[in-house]
């Protein structure tokens, strides 16, 4: 009980010091349906889950109202199920990724809102895709009538000066300027997905939208 009070005080600090206008996405990646009931009763309403298997677990268990976007790696083989229980994937990295999506969100009647997650630092131990390969990924999803493509997500390091962190933000911030004028009916570009714990302040400094954030809320994860 007392970690739960612990959650809920840490999520109406947090609520306050966000500026209004930035979502804040609760990281739930190995939290119980009670935490994350926590965090939902003083406010919280976006959840995030890395995994298909423990967000199906959770989302068919929980008795709150929220979204639910999905924000690790999605395998090809998991997007059906992806499409059914999230309200968006912010971890499109690649075109076989989506031509997969549209076709499982075309067998269920749906339009799914996606982000392009970009590896702006082109790291190769990080998923996502290289900034120059955007565009090519964007020219892909203007033919599909069953996604939306709603903005961009990146991870930066995870770890360490926040700063370190900051021209990953600004790289990715430039792109999604480039495309906020896109006219395509398939693209909206409403979110810049950018920030966890230890870099969401410079995230919003770098025109985040929405944060990740689980540790802070949460408390350090115990696997």
């Amino acid at each position: 009980m007392e970690h739960l009070d612990l959650i809920k005080r840490n999520a109406e600090r947090l609520l306050k010091e966000i500026p209004e206008g930035v979502i804040l996405l609760a990281a739930a990646k190995t939290r119980t349906l009670e935490e994350v009931r926590a965090a939902s009763e003083v406010g919280i309403r976006t959840f995030g889950h890395n995994y298909v298997q423990e967000a199906q677990a959770m989302i068919e268990q929980a008795d709150f109202q929220g979204e639910w976007h999905m924000i690790g790696h999605l395998q090809r083989n998991k997007a059906g199920d992806a499409v059914r229980i999230f309200d968006m994937v912010q971890s499109l990295d690649s075109v076989r990724l989506a031509n997969e999506l549209e076709k499982r969100c075309e067998q269920q009647g749906k339009i799914l809102p996606v982000l392009i997650e970009v590896n702006s630092g082109e790291e190769e131990n990080k998923t996502g895709i290289a900034p120059d390969d955007v565009d090519k990924l964007v020219e892909a999803l203007r033919g599909l009538s069953h996604l939306r493509l709603e903005g961009l997500m990146t991870m930066g390091p995870f770890s360490g000066d926040p700063e370190l962190a900051r021209p990953y933000f600004v790289k990715t911030r430039k792109i999604f300027e480039s495309l906020s004028g896109s006219p395509a009916d398939t693209i909206a570009m409403r979110y810049l997905s950018i920030g966890m714990s230890n870099s969401y302040r410079v995230a919003i400094e770098e025109g985040a939208n929405m944060v990740r954030i689980g540790t802070q809320l949460f408390g350090p994860r115990s696997a």
